[in-house]
């Protein structure tokens, strides 16, 4: 029914202002805003030209789920230009991660998990082309 037919996705944020600096300038994605005052929104543009939809809401509640995974080549390098950039990595207890704040696991992909400006989680992981 759907197949042909163009599709977003979208997330909550706290702070648009602190979210367009966060994914346009720390993470390096194309940010667009449209609408004014309490009307603007962002679109993301992810590689390959998907678009996500960023809107604030006053009561947000930080996802407690993975809203964006980004997919790269070499997760060491990434991970230490992240940190580099004062992104700090989140650690959960229920995964083991090395000094780095990455989870490696036979099997599956190494990953590293860290937050956006307002607490929404998001990840890194070694592509498994």
């Amino acid at each position: 029914m759907f197949g042909e037919t163009p599709a977003f996705s979208g997330f909550s944020v706290d702070d648009l202002d602190a979210a367009r600096r966060f994914y346009g300038e720390t993470l390096g994605l194309e940010v667009g805003e449209e609408g004014e005052g309490d009307m603007r929104v962002l679109f993301l543009t992810l590689a390959g030209g998907a678009r996500v939809f960023v809107y604030p809401k006053d009561n947000h509640t930080p996802a407690t789920f993975t809203i964006l995974n980004f997919e790269v080549d070499n997760i060491d390098r990434a991970v230490d230009d992240l940190t580099g950039r004062g992104v700090t990595l989140e650690r959960y207890e229920e995964f083991e991660a090395d000094a780095k704040g990455i989870m490696r696991v036979d099997g599956g992909p190494a990953i590293a998990w860290f937050t956006d400006p307002a607490g929404n989680v998001l990840s890194v992981l070694q592509e498994n082309r």
